[in-house]
């Protein structure tokens, strides 16, 4: 799937918080993916970061603007509010996990729990038919950087070509692709 991996360059940096869980069953997840395809980003894996040194060094730099990436009912909508501003860096916390797990990691990292939440509406239906999500509007890690992406770009935070952006899901629509030849071909 690296192959069709073309990395984007942001503005806003990213920081994905994965659970172990994550981690552990595959090296081909979406946060994997999504950590590949932007050059501005990072991965930390862990449930708290309350005590995680680079974490916190991220949150106490005065000129990061940090925000976490999960619906909420006082979270900022992009589609009707910008984030950030231009006197410090945007950075967006991505958690890469289950939702129930993405709650509990929130519970055990008030440091990250505490930040302006940021949450999105989107019309699409996630693509990862072969994993089941618990409502209609859960997206993938990577299918949800590409909406804030697109969000960014109207905003005109970002300034990221239309080609990047309808590419950066080919690694992730490659992954389906293999999975569902695999299961066909294992049970058939």
């Amino acid at each position: 799937m690296c192959a069709y991996i073309t990395p984007i360059e942001t503005n806003t940096r990213f920081v994905i918080l994965m659970h172990p869980k994550e981690f552990r069953k595959t090296k081909n997840g979406t946060g994997h993916f999504t950590n590949l395809s932007l050059t501005n980003c990072e991965l930390h894996i862990g449930i708290d970061f309350t005590n995680n040194d680079a974490i916190n060094a991220i949150l106490d730099d005065k000129e990061n603007n940090c925000f976490v990436l999960y619906p909420s009912k006082n979270s900022i909508n992009l589609n009707e509010e910008k984030i950030g501003d231009e006197s410090r860096q945007t950075v967006l916390f991505l958690i890469d996990s289950t939702w129930a797990c993405s709650r509990a990691m929130l519970k055990e990292s008030p440091n990250i729990d505490a930040l302006p939440k940021v949450s999105f509406t989107h019309t699409k239906q996630s693509a990862f038919v072969f994993k089941e999500q618990p409502q209609a509007y859960c997206l993938s890690t990577m299918e949800s950087t590409l909406c804030v992406l697109e969000l960014l770009k109207m905003h005109k935070i970002e300034n990221i070509n239309t080609k990047s952006l309808k590419n950066f899901l080919t690694p992730f629509h490659k992954m389906v692709e293999y999975q569902l030849y695999k299961n066909t071909n294992t049970h058939s």
